[in-house]
């Protein structure tokens, strides 16, 4: 059975003195950790590709600037342009621009935006996230197969949320779940093993910079 390989990877730290909850909102680089990251990133596909035997043949980025930071150097290093796709871009959230999330929370003006945890009521809805960004990662199984052939990769940079929400779709659980649950770190890879014509593909996660993990600021919307 011919075989695609779709890694999901989240952004790099993002440099974010504030701790504003950027979600969308354009200008937030990475933070010096944050490169450093890239670059390790590149380090480990490279590594990986010499020892598999197979590198990824396309690359995609959410349009926003810390995810087409963190892809920059594995392009520069594997020489292959990057595809922007608005359908992994963060989620939208109605927090966006605020700091001090917890203080948010228990002003009266924002209530509204908690009347439903399961969608979310904040938000974009956990569903059409998830939707989107499956769509972006059929159609590349797809085009891996249909050029590149058995066994082909690509690598999507986005972010924590939508690739979240993607795997528990892709795994059959539920959407809703604690924040603080998520296992997709900072330039985390969750990898998507579609074979044509199966109905789920196999997930498995790993975490290149683990290492570097303990220096880095937990942001909200990172």
């Amino acid at each position: 059975m011919t075989t695609a390989t779709v890694h999901l990877v989240r952004h790099g730290e993002v440099h974010n003195p504030d701790r504003v909850l950027y979600g969308r909102l354009s200008g937030f680089h990475l933070s010096e950790l944050g490169y450093q990251m890239a670059e390790e990133l590149a380090d480990w596909f490279v590594q990986r590709a010499e020892q598999t035997g197979s590198a990824p043949s396309i690359l995609v980025a959410s349009p926003l600037l810390r995810a087409q930071e963190t892809i920059a150097p594995l392009a520069q290093r594997l020489q292959l342009p990057v595809r922007t796709d608005d359908r992994v871009i963060e989620a939208a959230n109605g927090f966006e621009g605020m700091s001090n999330i917890k203080r948010q929370l228990r002003r009266p003006q924002n209530w509204g935006l908690l009347l439903n945890p399961f969608r979310p009521s904040w938000g974009e809805p956990y569903a059409e996230q998830a939707a989107r960004v499956a769509a972006a990662v059929h159609d590349l199984r797809d085009e891996l197969i249909r050029n590149h052939g058995d066994g082909a990769e690509a690598v999507i940079v986005a972010h924590q949320l939508p690739i979240w929400v993607t795997r528990l779709s892709a795994e059959g659980k539920k959407l809703w779940h604690d924040p603080r649950d998520r296992e997709c770190s900072l330039t985390s890879v969750t990898s998507l093993h579609c074979d044509a014509g199966a109905t789920r593909p196999r997930v498995e996660y790993q975490e290149p910079n683990r290492h570097l993990l303990a220096d880095a600021i937990a942001l909200p919307g990172a």
